[in-house]
């Protein structure tokens, strides 16, 4: 019986302790969360086109891809390995 009290008592102390440690953490303030841009505000970037390449099937910017004979590659190796 004295064991069952004893882990009752250290049960509801560990609950208080971390109860309470809970509360001390919202009672700090936040940092100011930055305001979302606007419609107006928000910054424009040119559409891009996206393509695959015929190999292995990444999708990559069409102005980083390496456009061969018989397709789209990502890579000069993967171009050599398409088109011989």
């Amino acid at each position: 019986m004295k064991y069952l009290l004893i882990l009752g008592l250290t049960i509801a102390v560990i609950w208080l302790w971390k109860s309470n440690r809970r509360s001390s953490h919202t009672d700090k303030p936040r940092p100011p969360q930055p305001k979302p841009q606007t419609k107006s505000r928000a910054r424009k970037l040119p559409a891009t086109e996206i393509v695959a390449c015929d190999v292995c099937a990444v999708h990559l910017p069409q102005a980083e891809a390496l456009i061969g004979g018989r397709g789209v590659y990502c890579s000069d190796a993967h171009r050599r390995q398409a088109e011989g």
